[in-house]
């Protein structure tokens, strides 16, 4: 396993993406438990989506080789993380875990999403649950710390761009990545753009 790096807390300029992390601050101090919580933070991100708003080019543009994620909100005791995860066309993820609560919804483009049931026993092939697309203004909960993987991709002509929002600084945080064919596990760290 690696090693968490350190948290460098960044706020974002956007006034959309400043109002989502106060709310998603004050949902966290209510003390929600994770489904509640989730479903609430989902809610606000569809009504930021529906409403609208513009992202600098530089947190939404891809890079040739793989796939980046900016951080547009990082909370000063790591305890959230909003981030612009970009994928250009033909690049996805390896199968991966995400060791927190995630909620992820479409700013552009069309997200490939295929889910995998959470091992409980080391090395075995994993079970697929599964393949959604997710367009622009769609929302959905990635990730819960019982039921937290899958593997995303590009799914059409033009990069996507999703607004992921984790309960944990997901630019430092170590996760899980998994061969579905064996289900060997390696530990690897996105680290920020």
């Amino acid at each position: 396993m690696t090693t968490q790096q350190e948290i460098v807390p960044v706020q974002s300029d956007v006034p959309a993406i400043a109002g989502l992390a106060r709310t998603v601050e004050d949902l966290i101090g209510q003390g929600l438990d994770e489904q509640a919580l989730t479903a609430a933070v989902r809610t606000e991100l569809e009504r930021v989506l529906a409403e609208g708003f513009e992202l600098p080019a530089e947190q939404v543009a891809p890079d040739p080789v793989r796939y980046v994620m900016y951080p547009l909100h990082v909370a000063a005791d790591g305890s959230f993380s909003i981030a612009s995860a970009v994928w250009d066309v033909g690049q996805g993820t390896p199968v991966h875990g995400h060791e927190t609560w995630g909620v992820v919804g479409i700013y552009s483009g069309v997200e490939v999403e295929t889910r995998y049931e959470k091992p409980t026993t080391p090395n075995v092939p994993l079970v697929g649950q599964g393949t959604d697309e997710w367009g622009p203004g769609e929302v959905t909960v990635c990730c819960t710390t019982d039921d937290d993987v899958h593997q995303v991709r590009c799914g059409g002509d033009q990069p996507v761009v999703g607004i992921h929002v984790y309960g944990a600084d997901i630019g430092t945080l170590p996760r899980r990545s998994y061969d579905p064919e064996t289900g060997a596990v390696h530990w690897f760290t996105s680290r920020w753009a």
